[in-house]
């Protein structure tokens, strides 16, 4: 511990945050600018661990880094951040309602497609019939395979709407 708050390994430490991802909410500011000794080793203060805190909670809850900056910025300069935090938890819950249908239709054609499965003779003349099939067989399949393309990406590869990783 230095003389005056805690030294980046032992933010990391306490934390689970790595270094680099400390410099990384440094640099956009969601990390109030460390101090530096001398030898220009980092120093943050206590309150940097209550934000980091805050920060991870908030990433498993799926706000993007720079909702969390935004959040962050609210309460840093004395206004209550709750009202806006309530705005996006409502915004996330309808995006992730939405997300959910999405799924429910590809799953529901999938179990079609699974269901309607004929012969195996059949994948002897087609790449796979079942599936060009699908456009034939009526409106709620074609929605359902359609949707597949907006399967959400990978957590750790989603992007925020302005280009942010979540």
């Amino acid at each position: 511990m230095a003389k005056d708050g805690l030294f980046i390994g032992e933010v990391a430490r306490r934390s689970g945050a790595s270094r680099k991802a400390l410099r990384i909410y440094e640099a956009a500011g969601i990390l109030p600018p460390s101090q530096r000794t001398p030898s220009g080793y980092r120093v943050y203060t206590a309150d940097s661990l209550a934000v980091l805190s805050f920060l991870q909670q908030a990433r498993r809850l799926g706000f993007t880094l720079g909702e969390i900056k935004r959040i962050v910025a609210i309460r840093r300069h004395g206004r209550v951040a709750c009202p806006h935090v309530r705005g996006l938890v409502s915004r996330k819950l309808h995006e992730i309602d939405e997300r959910l249908q999405d799924l429910r239709e590809v799953r529901d054609g999938l179990r079609t497609l699974l269901d309607d499965w004929r012969s195996s003779k059949e994948c002897d003349s087609m790449i796979c019939p079942q599936i060009e099939r699908g456009k034939q067989n009526g409106p709620r399949e074609d929605v359902a395979l359609s949707s597949m393309h907006r399967l959400p990406r990978s957590r750790g590869r989603q992007r925020g709407r302005r280009g942010e990783n979540r």
